[in-house]
């Protein structure tokens, strides 16, 4: 098998005029390339981010466009015996020519699009794609049978196969790009080659250890499906007979991290199933000792290559090769019955049950050929330094490249991957159900053989609104959603990947419109706070089996709010400002809760950093009460991680990669060795001083959660101290906490503190393992507004690699800022006491650092 890509030399021509470009300029592409991407590169388009320049490009949307190109094919290619040509990514609504002749027509993004051009390629040859507008036929194809859908993005997203958020989400604007996203080859293909390969592990255990199951020997089972060339028509060959008849051989081999080779054995039928019932080839790989993959905060990620050969038996020539990079481990989902009548939600890794921690991901761009590896990388080693070890793909996006799912391998970060439906309702035709099962089997057999990959899902709240009639379903489509996503997508994966958990839904009970959003049972989104407007502290009244969703907004720093804003638009209720938040209403809602939380800002600048305090301090609440009840919950994902535009929203990096509150307190919160508090005070009994009058407790229990494979030995100190840091009392204790557990200090009982003035005392906690400190909190037991801090004085300087933060008096929130941006520290947004704290420089600065915090929101 030979590749040449066709990278070079495109154009782009818009076949209506407008304000941009007239339908007589050819502008060059370079594929990946789209239309936004290459107008914006060559100039002739604001960017869309800045301003209200979103409703300037939107139309372009309405236009029709040409990509075009000429490229060589050389003898070796021409002499193949099929030539196929591949679009990887194309979005969305394509007719494809090859020198002049049609070849076919494309109409979902999601897929891999396959052309047989043997009869139609040359030496010289033009390739001309017609892309149609998005935007004009999600009207015309809801005019004729409307399907409801979030009214944040266009009317009739739902009827394209196109990444749902490009048209628009709460938290993202409607630029519904069209072009040519990932790479477009031709594949030359001579008397055979690999067509498919899968995998299965068998996991020999003789017993369970501390860390789970004791593995002596993997047996990993490769399944190869060969295909031969016969007059141009590729014919699958499913066993080692059919393949020695036609002089054909498979060799499978394994490569261990340290360059180990473990060499094949076995020749047996294989599990690969295709719909008209032909198998594979199986060989099976003896490893002993095997190196088991952990999630980021259990054990390292070693992965293994495995590479399987086709090799012509005449010559010994290998003909084709595929290799794919593979972690030895066992990753489960346990929905055991629990004793209170619901069922557990865990992964399980290697036979550990883990508590999961992460965030959801959505698409980091809606510009798609600016999403690299580069960038790619650099988010998800963000995931990474705040000790995730589960990241979702989110189903309103768009499934992400190869280099995403490399990446989780390496570093550790299970994938919980929805398939692309999110917020609809889905019309249930024959033609929409033979590209959703093409699309979800192009994108299982890409994905399926990556070690981070730990469950599949069937779609983003499709479940749970249909039942609630949110985008007023019909009663087909009612019938439909049971069809698709708990019939045609389960059995196809039965086929595809039966060792990988399928979830029908997010939320779900386990499918069939039962209780979706029921806590003891499977997974929940969780939107009280925030969108009802409920207290933090809220959080507490829920001990959810799995937390898949819940979040809080913030807006993002100055230095990205000046990335689409001028100096007239700094206020949070100007046009501009509300053009960036997407979910309605929700600058007055954070308003809302910033009136029941800080004392009035004094500026624009106070108002960013006080929501950010708040969103950290909101899912700080959440997560570190369902850490204290491990065992019933068993994870919890923040949403969102990342932005796809410089926007207010829930996420805790935003479009520029700065870092928000939110997560530097993820690193503290995720920590796999964690200590949590859980107080009691005029916070939970009186938040308002007019009501009536009670006998307010002021208690406090403090928590030390152990996400690790070893049992920890550490000391709890704790002080309540008042507001310049004196301490007014303290204690401590040694506590033990096993593996993958949790232990409340004081046996459990609250200690008490009635005999402080909570305006003017805070508590301190600080966790330590053989004299170092690895865990720290503190707590008010009033709202922020309410305490009496003393102006703490704050100064910074800079001494050799680290950030010196000196104060007079208790500081809360210190953010160490680089200009109009928080500085890159190993912590940011801390509490500190009187005294001197060292931060570790992961930047260096571009200005004077300065230090905020608490008291300076209104000072």
């Amino acid at each position: 098998m030979k590749r040449q890509e066709i990278a070079d030399n495109w154009t782009l021509r818009l076949m209506r005029g407008n304000e941009f470009v007239s339908t007589e300029e050819k502008l060059p592409v370079h594929i990946p390339g789209t239309v936004y991407s290459t107008l914006l590169e060559a100039g002739r388009m604001p960017d869309p981010y800045v301003g209200d320049n979103e409703l300037r490009v939107l139309p372009l949307m309405d236009n029709e466009f040409i990509f075009e190109t000429a490229f060589e094919l050389g003898e070796e290619m021409l002499s193949a015996d099929a030539l196929t040509l591949v679009f990887h990514g194309i979005d969305t609504l394509g007719e494809i020519f090859l020198n002049g002749i049609a070849l076919g027509e494309t109409d979902n993004m999601h897929r891999t699009w396959s052309f047989d051009i043997s009869a139609v390629a040359s030496r010289e040859n033009t390739l001309r794609v017609n892309l149609h507008s998005p935007t004009a036929y999600i009207a015309a194809a809801n005019r004729q049978n409307p399907v409801g859908g979030t009214s944040d993005a266009m009317d009739g997203f739902p009827q394209l196969r196109k990444a749902h958020c490009m048209f628009g989400w709460d938290w993202g604007q409607r630029l519904p790009d069209a072009g040519i996203f990932r790479k477009v080859e031709v594949i030359a293909h001579h008397n055979a080659d690999i067509s498919q390969v899968s995998f299965y592990q068998e996991h020999i255990k003789t017993g369970r250890g501390v860390h789970g199951y004791i593995i002596p020997e993997v047996r990993l089972h490769v399944t190869t499906q060969v295909s031969v060339y016969e007059e141009g028509e590729p014919v699958t060959l499913g066993s080692h007979e059919d393949l020695r008849r036609k002089g054909f051989a498979v060799e499978a081999e394994l490569v261990s991290p340290d360059g180990a080779v473990y060499h094949m054995e076995g020749k047996r039928r294989g599990r690969i199933t295709d719909e008209d019932g032909g198998t594979g080839v199986q060989q099976m790989i003896r490893v002993p000792d095997p190196r088991l993959w952990w999630p980021n905060g259990s054990g390292d990620q070693p992965l293994y290559t495995a590479r399987v050969k086709l090799v012509e038996q005449a010559t010994g020539d290998v003909i084709d090769v595929v290799e794919k990079r593979i972690g030895l481990r066992i990753l489960t989902v346990n929905q055991d019955e629990m004793p209170d009548g619901g069922k557990n939600f865990a992964f399980k890794i290697n036979g550990a049950p883990i508590f999961a921690m992460g965030a959801n991901y959505v698409p980091q761009d809606n510009i798609l050929p600016r999403v690299t590896r580069q960038r790619t990388e650099k988010l998800l080693r963000e995931a990474v330094w705040a000790n995730y070890n589960l990241i979702r793909v989110w189903g309103g996006g768009y499934y992400p490249d190869d280099d995403f799912y490399d990446l989780c391998d390496e570093l550790g970060l299970i994938v919980w991957q929805d398939f692309m439906f999110a917020c609809a309702n889905y019309e249930l035709t024959d033609a929409f159900e033979e590209t959703v099962l093409a699309e979800i089997t192009d994108n299982v057999r890409r994905i399926r053989h990556h070690a981070c990959l730990g469950l599949w899902c069937g779609n983003n709240e499709v479940e749970s609104q249909t039942i609630d009639g949110a985008w007023k379903p019909t009663l087909k489509q009612k019938a439909d959603y049971i069809k698709i996503f708990e019939y045609r997508i389960p059995r196809l994966l039965s086929r595809e990947d039966p060792d990988t958990c399928y979830w029908p839904s997010s939320p779900s009970s386990g499918g069939n419109f039962d209780a979706p959003q029921a806590e003891n049972v499977g997974d929940v989104h969780y939107w009280e706070v925030w969108h009802a407007g409920k207290p933090f502290t809220e959080y507490r009244k829920h001990t959810f089996r799995f937390l898949s969703e819940f979040g809080f907004q913030s807006f993002p720093c100055l230095a990205t709010i000046r990335t689409f804003a001028e100096d007239r638009d700094l206020n949070i209720f100007s046009r501009v400002m509300e053009m960036h938040q997407r979910n309605t209403a929700a600058n007055g809602k954070l308003m809302q809760y910033l009136s029941e939380t800080y004392l009035y800002p004094k500026n624009f600048e106070m108002v960013l950093y006080a929501t950010q305090l708040m969103q950290a301090d909101a899912i700080r609440y959440g997560v570190e009460h369902l850490r204290r009840n491990r065992g019933i919950c068993m994870g919890s994902l923040v949403w969102q991680f990342n932005d796809i535009s410089p926007v207010a929203s829930w996420s805790g990096i935003d479009s520029l990669g700065n870092r928000k509150a939110l997560h530097y307190a993820e690193k503290r919160m995720f920590a796999p060795i964690m200590i949590s508090c859980r107080e009691e005070g005029e916070i939970t009994q009186m938040p308002f001083p007019n009501m009536q009058p009670r006998l307010v407790r002021c208690t406090f229990m403090l928590h030390v959660a152990n996400e690790t494979q070893d049992p920890v030995n550490a000391s709890v100190r704790w002080s309540l101290r008042d507001a310049a840091s004196a301490e007014v009392r303290s204690g401590s204790e040694e506590v033990q906490v096993l593996p993958y557990d949790g232990r409340w200090i004081n046996g459990g009982e609250a200690l008490d503190a009635m005999d402080i003035d909570q305006h003017e005392v805070h508590l301190e906690y600080v966790l330590e393992i053989a004299g170092r400190e690895v865990s720290r909190g503190t707590t008010l037991f009033c709202a922020p507004k309410y305490y009496m801090f003393r102006d703490p004085h704050l100064s910074v300087s800079i001494e050799g690699e680290e950030a010196v933060v000196r104060s007079d008096a208790f500081a809360k929130g210190v953010c160490i800022m680089d200009g109009d941006r928080p500085a890159v520290l190993s912590d940011n947004f801390f509490d500190m006491e009187a005294g001197e704290r060292r931060i570790r420089l992961e930047c260096r600065p571009e200005n004077k650092l300065r230090a905020i915090s608490t008291y300076d929101i209104a000072g």
